[in-house]
This record gives structure tokens, sequence and C-alpha cells, in this order.
């Protein structure tokens, strides 16, 4: 069973694992939030992670567990998995090739070449980054490490819900409902599977752009539904074509149900998110925080864990961000 696969225990193992690797961020809290919202919210910070997402615990957490006769990895990604993987293969020794989207945001593009990885850039509209990255790894007998459906990479992300569980704890707080991003579902696999074994009444959703609600459609299908992929977001880290089988068939089970938000309410959430948690959050990053102050679940009297997963976002978007209005 793949959910005896992804378990606390080995969540908890790949914490002790990463523990001189990761950073542990911090959960922060706004009085003008709680206040405004009528709500006791939890902000957990990823975008202070190594590389400034969340990706890096379980490219970090996969990439240790490599034997040491394999120094070369690929892996596809439009961003944050890219920078990740091209960081844990530098920290350990190894070189990466990463295949990524030529529209790819500069300063993801940038962030995965100051790693020093090899990058293929891609067009995402008529090329397939999968064939193109298994190809590259069958050529120069490199190791793939998947951006969500994996094993290692799930249980390296539910690291986040362990801290979360740490640190809620330390101030007796019982989350009663959760907001995560979802792109191809591994973060929010990884850390409901955590937060459900101790609180198994935790309303968990997961939260995607507009147009891209594929594990939301999914979920109230019971079966895997592909977006279209004929619409746009900015928030790029979250445009996968449809969840994973293994991420899929781990959210069926923990998530209570999927909500997706626009754009519009993504750098409105970024802008909350620099005005009253003082970060930096790019659009995929904030969803989770548009979701609660849009008000798509309710979250009045109700202590509320929103996932705040990265931070990588260039100067014209952030600069959006600015420009719109706030709460």
């Amino acid at each position: 069973m793949i959910e005896d696969k992804v378990s606390y225990k080995l969540i908890s193992e790949a914490s002790k694992r990463l523990k001189n690797y990761i950073v542990k961020t911090p959960l922060l809290k706004s009085p003008y939030i709680d206040q405004k919202l009528q709500t006791n919210l939890f902000l957990k910070a990823e975008n202070l992670q190594t590389i400034g997402a969340f990706k890096f615990r379980g490219a970090m957490n996969t990439i240790l567990q490599l034997p040491t006769s394999v120094n070369k990895v690929v892996a596809w990604s439009s961003g944050n998995h890219a920078q990740a993987v091209a960081a844990a293969a530098k920290i350990t020794g190894r070189k990466a090739t990463i295949v990524m989207p030529e529209d790819s945001p500069r300063t993801k593009l940038n962030g995965t070449a100051f790693w020093g990885a090899t990058i293929v850039k891609y067009n995402r509209n008529s090329e397939n980054r999968e064939e193109i990255g298994k190809a590259i790894a069958q050529k120069n007998n490199a190791t793939i490490i998947p951006p969500f459906d994996d094993i290692n990479v799930i249980i390296g992300q539910g690291t986040a819900g362990i801290e979360c569980l740490e640190q809620l704890g330390e101030i007796n707080v019982i989350p009663d409902i959760v907001l995560c991003c979802c792109g191809g579902g591994g973060l929010i696999a990884g850390i409901s599977t955590a937060i459900k074994t101790k609180f198994d009444n935790a309303k968990i959703y997961s939260v995607e752009p507009e147009y891209f609600d594929d594990t939301k459609k999914s979920l109230e299908r019971n079966k895997i539904v592909s977006n279209s992929m004929k619409y746009k977001s900015i928030c790029d880290a979250l445009l996968a074509e449809k969840p994973g089988n293994i991420t899929f068939n781990i959210n069926k089970i923990n998530l209570t149900s999927g909500v997706s938000v626009s754009d519009d309410e993504a750098l409105i959430a970024m802008n909350t998110a620099y005005k009253h948690f003082k970060i930096v959050l790019e659009p995929g990053g904030a969803v989770g925080l548009a979701a609660a102050i849009s008000e798509k679940v309710k979250i009045k009297n109700k202590n509320v864990l929103v996932i705040a997963s990265g931070g990588n976002v260039d100067k014209n978007v952030f600069e959006n961000c600015l420009n719109t209005e706030t709460i």
C-alpha cells in the first residue's frame, strides 16, 4: 500500500536525516490578519527555506539516499524543484542537469545556474519535458529526481508538516484547517500525512490556480483528471498537467476537498504577505493565503495553518502585486 510507504515514522526519520541541511522555517503571525478575518492564522514561511522554497526538502532527502556511485542527476521543473535538485547535487558533490521551460521566471533560471547545474531549456507548449529529461538521463547514465510523484520526495516535503506539528505543539494549538498549495501534490501529500497522524479531525484543503485545479476535480470525481493546459496563470510553480499517481492515492484519503484562486487573488495575497507578515512570496507560494483571505473556506474562529511554499518571484511580478489592493 502506498500510504504505508509514506508514513509519519518515515517522515520523522527524514527530519533527522535533513536536520543539518534544511532551515527550520518559522510560523508567522499577524495580529491585524487575525483581527480582520476573525481567525487564528499561522503562516509557515517556506519561502525562507534553502533555495527559497519547500522543494529543497524533497530533493535533498532523495539525493542523500542515493548510492555514492551515483554522481549525476537529472530533473525537470519550472523552477523551484530545479533549484532544489541543483543545490542538493552541489552540496553532495554531484552534477545536475535540469530541464526547464524557456519561459521560466528569470529568478528561477538564475537560481538554478547559481548552483552550477547544466540547464536545458524547452518549449512547454510544443515539447515534453519528461521525454527530454529521460533521454538525457539515459545518455549520461544519470538518476532522475522526480518533481513530486516519488516516495522519497513526498517524505522529504512532509518534514515541513513535522515542523508545523512541533511548532504548534509548543504553543498548544490544534489545527482545525490546513490550506496548502498544490501542483503535482507532493507537498500536501507529505504534510497531510504528518498532520493527519496526530490530528485526524483537521480539515486539509488543496489550493490551486484557477483553470489548473486538477486535484480539486480529481478529488470530486475520485479519479485523476487532467487540466486542458490551454490557459495561463502567473502561478508558474503550480501548473502540473495532472496529479501524480502516488500523490493522488495519498491525497484522496487525507484531503477534505480542494479550492482554487484567481491570479488577482494570488497577487492580493502576495501584497498582504508583504505588508502584514513582512515576507516576499511568489504567486504559487501565496495561493494558500489567498484562499484564506478570500474566504474560499470558512476560517472564522478557527486555528488555520497556511503553507507559504515559496518566494522566488521576478521583480516585475512582485511590483504588480504591490499595485494591487490588500486587506
